[in-house]
């Protein structure tokens, strides 16, 4: 399997007392699948991921692959520490229908480039799934290299690329590689706000959050590229960046709390999720940012 299109990181819905809010998650998934988005990620860092226990990790997998329902592949993130951590969420994530695994580099005991790529070589040979890596060095403190991805995948080790680092510099790089060496990895881009840019760069895809609030805008764009109509292209990335306001309009707010929350927020303004809920020990925004972030849904016509 190669991933391409448009691959939103689900956001997971949680109930007024934390439980997983499956109805939410339901209704987000279908109305992605139904605007066209070509598959789904489920547990990456905006399906909370880091905030999940093994049972929660559990119940989004199961909803994510009986939602989709064979419609779209559902790829899920196996975030963990450690290399034995990760591969028993895999196996899990396996046995519960995943079409792929989702990994980043280990973290916490931090090694270096070597230990980095044994991790990835380890995942691979203890499941049967396309293993994707996840390239997020602001949360694992440690950036992919070129040569060591290009490596990995033309030795069939890694299936692609889920990029969030924000080095276009190195994404480009690693672009022009890849297609020299007859595109062995599937390129994607995690950053909402530049998928122009990577799609210029030659990118086979994008996972933007920002997808769970605007699918359609995002698979409009991705078919402009595929007829190779770049202003189409552009226009629609100006359209999705104002709509990421919603991310910088609030306040006293930082980190996750500003931006999956709010995605959550804007999901709960437009109707699909039924709270903003955020995992502990996040705080929920309230008040003047859920004003401002109704205002902004406003200004691009999502909200009446």
């Amino acid at each position: 399997m190669s991933l391409t299109g448009v691959i939103p990181p689900v956001v997971t819905p949680l109930t007024a007392s934390g439980d997983f809010d499956y109805e939410s998650f339901a209704r987000n998934a279908n109305r992605m699948i139904d605007a066209g988005v070509h598959g789904l990620f489920a547990m990456g860092s905006s399906g909370e991921v880091a905030f999940s226990t093994s049972e929660r990790r559990d119940e989004v997998t199961s909803a994510a692959v009986e939602v989709a329902a064979g419609r779209v592949p559902v790829v899920v993130g196996v975030i963990d520490m450690q290399t034995t951590r990760v591969i028993e969420h895999a196996q899990r994530a396996q046995e519960l229908g995943a079409a792929g695994i989702v990994a980043t580099a280990p973290f916490y005991a931090l090694g270096g480039e070597a230990e980095v790529e044994r991790h990835f070589r380890v995942i691979a040979d203890n499941i049967d799934l396309p293993l994707y890596a996840y390239d997020i060095p602001v949360c694992v403190h440690t950036k992919l290299g070129v040569n060591m991805l290009m490596r990995l995948g033309e030795e069939g080790v890694l299936a692609g690329i889920k990029d969030s680092s924000g080095d276009d510099v190195s994404f480009r790089i690693l672009s022009i590689k890849n297609r020299d060496a007859g595109s062995p990895l599937a390129l994607l881009t995690g950053h909402e706000v530049v998928v122009d840019g990577a799609y210029m760069s030659g990118a086979d895809g994008s996972v933007p959050g920002l997808a769970n609030i605007d699918p359609h805008g995002y698979v409009r764009q991705w078919d402009a590229y595929q007829r190779g109509d770049w202003d189409a292209v552009r226009e629609e990335q100006d359209r999705l960046v104002r709509l990421m306001m919603i991310t910088q309009v609030v306040e006293g707010v930082a980190g996750f709390g500003a931006g999956v929350g709010a995605f959550k927020t804007a999901l709960n303004l437009m109707g699909i999720f039924e709270t903003n809920n955020m995992p502990e020990p996040v705080t929920s925004l309230t008040g003047s940012n859920v004003e401002a972030i109704a205002e902004v849904l406003a200004e691009v016509g999502l909200l009446d």
